[in-house]
């Protein structure tokens, strides 16, 4: 799978693979991870839910080199911001992500914002559930000047 993967990196603009393979597949994620993680960002979703202890495992062996962020997913704010703290420490790069379902709380625009993940994933603005979030990272950016994202 890794080698595919090669193939479409060298055939096209692909910046960032999201649960590239099988949620209990490690060594096809350390893999994938020590073949392309120098060209592309590779976030575990399903890989690591949200969790310390999954993202622990995934770092110990080389597994991705991101996490998608969702903190209704893990439980408590507090879960969320220790799984991201573990991310960054270690070299990994963190993904505020919405979830299916959505409403039009903004709340994941200002943690993107707030713990500099510099990252986003919250769709196309065609719902008023993803145009609220767009809408509230503009309103950070008009007030927060000095913001630089990591990227």
């Amino acid at each position: 799978m890794a080698d595919m993967y090669g193939e479409w990196l060298d055939a096209y603009p692909i910046l960032s693979i999201e649960d590239g393979l099988g949620e209990n597949d490690w060594a096809g994620w350390t893999s994938l991870t020590k073949q392309e993680g120098h060209r592309v960002q590779i976030v575990g979703d399903d890989l690591f839910v949200t969790q310390s202890e999954r993202l622990a495992q995934g770092i110990e062996i080389g597994a991705a080199n991101a996490m998608l962020v969702k903190v209704n997913q893990v439980g408590t704010v507090t879960e969320t911001l220790e799984a991201m703290e573990l991310a960054t420490t270690n070299g990994y790069r963190n993904v505020v992500s919405h979830r299916s379902g959505e409403t039009e709380d903004t709340t994941i625009a200002d943690l993107a914002v707030g713990t500099r993940a510099g990252q986003i994933k919250t769709g196309a603005p065609a719902r008023s559930d993803r145009v609220a979030k767009y809408n509230q990272l503009l309103r950070i950016a008009q007030d927060v000047e000095d913001y630089r994202s990591p990227f």
